[in-house]
């Protein structure tokens, strides 16, 4: 599968500190799970699992996501 999408958006004028988290993992029924967690950053955030057939169609939905995460003013997390 795929390591995690960690994304971050700070913005110091607006007291904005927030992450996005992102994950495929397979299931055990052959499926694949996408897990998103989101929230400030240094607080422990929301998570979703969201089931997919295949994983291309899990991995369709982490770059749609990814692209809209982009558009809204996130960045890729340096490691």
């Amino acid at each position: 599968m795929t390591g995690p999408v960690i994304l971050r958006r700070v913005d110091a004028e607006r007291n904005m500190a927030r992450f996005y988290r992102m994950q495929m993992q397979p299931t055990l029924f052959g499926g694949v799970t996408l897990i998103r967690e989101w929230g400030r950053i240094g607080q422990a955030g929301t998570c979703r699992h969201d089931q997919y057939e295949t994983a291309a169609d899990a991995r369709a939905a982490l770059h749609a996501m990814h692209r809209s995460k982009l558009r809204r003013g996130y960045s890729v997390q340096k490691s």
